[in-house]
């Protein structure tokens, strides 16, 4: 056999809450394996908080049927709720969120900051879009979904009544053709339900069982709880003037009240079938499907068979859903009017419905979400933990591997102390070296200057002169910038070098000018003048030198 899971539903009526426990299996079926009903207790104009009535139903029931907590869906009753139908002209389906949005202010009557809403997109018609919105008090949705956390259960849908009905008769009738009309006459309203083709509209009556006890209470004077009880036994909808008989005044009497608000009633639903038919450009119904806790009223069906000259059933909404556990056959099909619901509840944990409303509050939303994300906090949590721990054994580890390699560098640097020393003492004998060698340096190169300009004198030097003494002059600063040099010719040299416009020392001077060596200050001293006769002269002068020469 294959395993099964397990699925909750809960309706909480006006009158009634029904609590059933289905089987699904991986083949896509439910099973209804137990069920219970329990009535709530209050009466209609029962002013404040009704939460206690409701927790304390569903925990009878639990206790009753013997049920376990656990994740449920749920509906809330069609009065709670406010439908709408909207057409949408044909856009762009990154749109359509939008543009519903929109209608779901303007169709509203409250701020939609105040409600919960949800719609869905029911297909196109003429290049239009039906949409449906359905919005509710936020307040009143969180006030029954807290009746459920009450009693250890959590939601996971928050369905509308008419809603789950339309899903269970599109699941138990798939066979229907034409416009098919739901008349589910509950204890406080009568929800209408045209199923045409893809399409869908609800609309609401305030007329059903209640207006029918209301109304013989205060015909007999009697509480609502008596009135009630009187209606169970003896309510019957009278047909062609024909009541209960005149032995039973109170029959009678009841009968007629029934008759009279029954046909108050199908005036409604005349006026629901018209305004489908105008305004939403549907069809007259071929076909109406009874259910809702007053639909069992004898001759309840006769009478709107009568009237709308339509053929009239009462709904199985388990004519596909098999029954088991410990579930007595014959009482659920006395209570199958009141199962369509959970029925339509059950098909949305086992399969993709036409209709998926969800009007889940905001609070109950983000815990889910919370929930969700749990295990990733958690496996987050572990994560960083796990890393914590790997960056501490690995810190712990690399903590031993670098004491260990100071401990050698320590010792390492204990053993070179000495080398330090020794190192030290090589550095100071290099620097009296290198000062020595500093100093030879600049012999050599003052010895090779030297050289040069001795070599560039005498590369200036005439044809019959030659060189007595190079002698620098002082400037002071350590640095030799001029030179003193004496000399002495042959007259009849000289005087072969000499030409009209200089003498032959003026032409050694334009010579030293052009040298590289020397720059353009050169002087002529004076010297005295050579004996008559002489056969030699003597000459000095007084050179710049380009490159200066250091003197230490």
């Amino acid at each position: 056999m294959l395993r099964s899971r397990r699925i909750l539903a809960l309706d909480i009526g006006s009158s009634k809450v029904v609590l059933a426990e289905f089987a699904l299996l991986k083949s896509g079926e439910i099973h209804l394996t137990d069920c219970g009903i329990g009535s709530l207790g209050f009466e209609p104009d029962t002013e404040g908080d009704v939460s206690a009535y409701i927790v304390s139903a569903i925990r009878d029931v639990m206790r009753a049927r013997g049920m376990r907590p656990g994740h449920l869906m749920m509906t809330v009753s069609g009065h709670a709720v406010f439908p709408r139908f909207v057409k949408l002209p044909p856009v762009a389906r990154d749109k359509v969120q939008q543009i519903v949005r929109y209608e779901a202010e303007q169709n509203v009557p409250f701020p939609i900051e105040e409600v919960v809403w949800d719609h869905q997109l029911v297909g196109d018609s003429q290049g239009e879009m039906n949409v449906i919105l359905v919005a509710a008090k936020t307040e009143s949705i969180k006030s029954l979904t807290d009746c459920v956390l009450a009693v250890d259960m959590e939601p996971e849908v928050v369905d509308v009544a008419p809603m789950a009905l339309y899903n269970a008769v599109r699941y138990n009738c798939p066979e229907m053709t034409g416009c098919t009309m739901v008349l589910d006459i509950g204890a406080r309203t009568s929800n209408l339900i045209f199923i045409e083709s893809s399409r869908i509209f609800s609309r609401s009556i305030p007329v059903a069982g209640n207006t029918i006890t209301q109304e013989i209470a205060k015909e007999l004077d009697v509480p609502f709880a008596e009135a009630e009880r009187l209606k169970i036994e003896h309510a019957v909808v009278g047909l062609g003037g024909v009541y209960a008989g005149p032995d039973n005044d109170t029959a009678d009497l009841i009968s007629k009240i029934t008759r009279n608000v029954v046909t108050r009633l199908h005036a409604e639903v005349n006026r629901s079938i018209n305004f489908y038919r105008g305004q939403q450009s549907g069809s007259s119904p071929n076909r109406v499907l009874l259910t809702g806790g007053s639909s069992v009223i004898p001759h309840m069906d006769t009478f709107f068979r009568e009237k709308l000259k339509v053929d009239v059933e009462h709904f199985n909404p388990l004519a596909r859903v098999p029954v088991g556990g410990r579930l007595v056959q014959q009482e659920v099909a006395r209570d199958a009017h009141l199962l369509a619901q959970v029925v339509g509840l059950g098909l949305r944990k086992a399969l993709k419905c036409p209709v998926e409303i969800n009007l889940m509050p905001p609070d109950l939303v983000a815990r889910k979400q919370m929930r969700k994300r749990q295990p990733f906090f958690v496996l987050s949590a572990l994560g960083a933990a796990l890393i914590l721990l790997c960056w501490w054994a690995y810190t712990r580890q690399m903590t031993a591997v670098f004491r260990t390699r100071i401990e050698n560098i320590e010792t390492r640097i204990s053993g070179m102390a000495s080398v330090a020393g020794q190192l030290g003492r090589i550095q100071s004998e290099k620097a009296v070296v290198d000062k020595q060698m500093g100093f030879l340096l600049w012999l050599v190169e003052s010895r090779g200057r030297w050289l040069q300009v001795l070599s560039a004198l005498d590369a200036c030097l005439l044809d019959g002169m030659w060189l007595t003494s190079v002698k620098p002059v002082d400037s002071g600063d350590g640095a030799v910038r001029r030179v003193k040099v004496t000399g002495v010719g042959f007259a009849d040299k000289l005087k072969a070098a000499e030409r009209a416009d200089a003498t032959a020392v003026e032409v050694l001077v334009e010579r030293l000018k052009k040298s590289p060596e020397f720059g353009p200050g050169v002087e002529i001293k004076p010297v005295p003048l050579p004996a008559m006769g002489a056969s030699s002269r003597d000459f000095e002068v007084v050179v710049d030198l380009v490159v200066p020469i250091v003197v230490q």
